[in-house]
């Protein structure tokens, strides 16, 4: 699948005709950074997905030649991923669809709302068929991944940092997130400056 989904995803039918609102779930940048309109928010989780950096940025927070690591949703049955919902309108897609044009699909997902009742929403998830995919490496070679990256949104750090920041003012425990900023500011805090091929293995 190709990295650029932006027609995937407007050639879809998940969007009201009539403009109603609709229920969207963050759960990487979207939670510290919206820069969209939004009817209102509430925390939420889904079920049956974790939270992992194992998608490729070309365009965010790193380049085509050497891409950062950014958030996507694995699924796994005993997982539980939370996040924020937004309720928003349709024309908000317009812009989300190309903010998140790197790899990722819009689908439709059952969200759980904090105060216990269910929903539809649509959600954000990049997986391993597209184009940008890096894949599973340990928290410690991510961060040093990271810490080497930066894009046109700036550095891939400051995406770890401030989403990790955020999930812990939610109360939100993320081994997966902490691990790879606790190991982060080791790098960042070190005398040199880190650098990272991207010739070489993710698991490295």
């Amino acid at each position: 699948m190709s990295a650029n989904t932006i027609s995937l995803n407007r050639n879809t039918d998940q969007l009201p005709q009539d403009g109603r609102p609709v229920w969207l779930f963050g759960y990487g940048s979207l939670i510290y950074k919206a820069g969209f309109d939004y009817i209102e928010t509430r925390p939420a989780t889904i079920q049956g997905w974790k939270r992992r950096f194992w998608q490729g940025s070309h365009d965010h927070r790193g380049t085509p030649d050497s891409p950062g690591r950014v958030a996507t949703l694995i699924a796994d049955a005993q997982a539980c991923c939370t996040g924020l919902a937004y309720r928003v309108t349709p024309d908000v897609f317009e812009q989300l669809d190309v903010r998140e044009k790197n790899g990722y699909l819009r689908l439709i997902r059952s969200l759980r709302l904090d105060d216990g009742s269910d929903a539809e929403g649509l959600v954000y998830i990049a997986t391993e068929d597209n184009a940008a995919w890096l894949g599973p490496a340990t928290e410690a070679a991510i961060a040093r991944h990271v810490a080497a990256s930066e894009g046109p949104s700036g550095p891939n750090s400051d995406y770890v940092l401030e989403l990790a920041e955020a999930l812990r003012a939610m109360g939100v425990d993320d081994p997966h997130v902490y691990a790879i900023e606790r190991h982060l500011r080791t790098v960042l805090d070190g005398d040199n400056k880190p650098t990272y091929s991207y010739s070489q293995s993710p698991e490295t």
